[in-house]
């Protein structure tokens, strides 16, 4: 029980877009973000390794999809009803999958509740 709860507790977040990622669409409608690789170790990597200063972060048609909705005004339900709404059962099991979804892109900090 406390599990469902918790479930349904994190899809009443409101998700945010961190400012600082750069992010544009395609002609063909996906979603590109650009991260910035910042920090001590970062500079080093790129000026020792030639590593690059920007990653290049290409979305799913999903993810694709999802990203212009994230505005800190909807919920993961809300977002969910037009995923639902557009992709039908290839969404499916819907809301696990958005769950997911946030969670890692919260971890990578591309988005905040």
């Amino acid at each position: 029980m406390k599990k469902t709860e918790t479930a349904e507790n994190f899809l009443e977040k409101k998700p945010v877009k961190n400012p600082e990622i750069a992010w544009k669409k395609d002609e063909s409608g996906n979603i590109t973000l650009e991260v910035e690789n910042k920090g001590f170790f970062n500079k080093i990597a790129q000026k020792v390794f030639k590593k690059p200063k920007y990653s290049f972060i290409h979305l799913d048609e999903m993810g694709s999809f999802v990203w212009p909705f994230i505005d800190g005004e909807r919920d993961i339900i809300a977002i969910g009803e037009d995923v639902k709404a557009h992709f039908g059962e290839k969404a499916e099991p819907l809301y696990e999958r958005l769950a997911k979804y946030f969670q890692i892109l919260e971890s990578y900090g591309f988005v905040k509740f």
